[in-house]
């Protein structure tokens, strides 16, 4: 079973369910109001760990109840949660989450704890970086963090796999050198690359900038589009599956672990297939932790 280690951000997500966005200064009803568990992080260790991985998590929460609900769900499925610390004095980290009927979504992020992960907290549990295969991050944590996480990683000789977002402009560019896969979605791309991705050849030129700034393996994914990779000498689009979305919360998250999951260094089209089949999956419940399949959910899947 495949060892993986999730360095990154827990939050409870406040869901909305709204019929439209807002425009400035518009006030729109909301239909329904959910409390699930999600951040990126969490979300990344709870679909592997479904999914059949043997997965452990660092990461920050505060001393109050929904610090506790986020750790208790990801222990529901086994994740080893010995390297998430409880901040006293500190609140747990919020999303706030707008969903539209079509499942379309924007999110605001308050960190919170998430915060306050440092260095030394990746040093405490230097164990969970030696006993696995592959290291997942994101940024909802800070940055240093992440680039402290991944030259580690490396150093052991592990698979570091950067899913970056919330993308930011002036992203640490020695840390590309640390990173065997990148998967960023379009948007993401755009900010981290400052190309335009509004087609194909903008989505591989700028693809490129990342495979040359020393990024191995470049994940794009697009939406309902599917997915394309990018290496130094090639590159290959796979469609996505068509399905009903009517929520895409963490079909980015369940992506990167399930890409993770499936990766050995060398199989890189098998594993953005599976991840597709998972995310599209995903996207047809509502939720971030509450949407994720499991293994055997996946094999009886109908939809394929």
């Amino acid at each position: 079973m495949k060892k993986i280690l999730v360095v990154g951000s827990l939050n409870m997500d406040f869901s909305i369910e709204i019929s439209k966005f807002p425009r400035n200064g518009e006030t729109v009803l909301g239909k329904t109001m959910s409390l699930i568990p999600g951040g990126k992080g969490a979300n990344q260790a709870y679909a592997a760990a479904k999914l059949g991985g043997n997965v452990s998590m660092v990461g920050a929460v505060g001393d109050d109840s929904f610090g506790e609900m986020l750790v208790s769900n990801l222990q529901l499925v086994n994740v080893d949660t010995s390297g998430i610390a409880r901040i006293k004095g500190v609140p747990t980290g919020n999303a706030f989450v707008m969903i539209e009927p079509d499942g379309n979504n924007r999110i605001i992020v308050i960190q919170g704890a998430n915060k306050c992960i440092d260095c030394k907290a990746i040093d405490k549990n230097i164990r969970l970086i030696d006993a696995c295969d592959v290291v997942i991050v994101q940024l909802e944590i800070p940055i240093e963090v992440v680039a402290y996480v991944c030259k580690e990683a490396k150093r052991r000789n592990k698979i570091v796999v950067l899913d970056p977002a919330p993308a930011i402009k002036n992203f640490p560019l020695d840390i590309f050198k640390y990173v065997d896969v990148i998967k960023p979605n379009e948007t993401e791309l755009a900010i981290l690359t400052g190309h335009e991705t509004e087609c194909r050849d903008d989505i591989l030129a700028a693809g490129k900038v990342l495979i040359q700034r020393g990024a191995k393996v470049v994940v794009a994914t697009l939406g309902g589009s599917g997915a394309v990779l990018i290496k130094k000498d090639m590159h290959q689009f796979f469609p996505a599956k068509k399905v009903d979305a009517v929520d895409t919360t963490a079909a980015g998250d369940c992506f990167t672990a399930a890409f993770a999951l499936a990766f050995n260094g060398n199989n890189s089209e098998y594993a953005i297939k599976f991840a597709g089949r998972v995310s599209s999956i995903v996207v047809t419940r509502k939720g971030a932790q509450s949407s994720i399949p499991s293994s055997a959910e996946l094999l009886n899947w109908s939809g394929f």
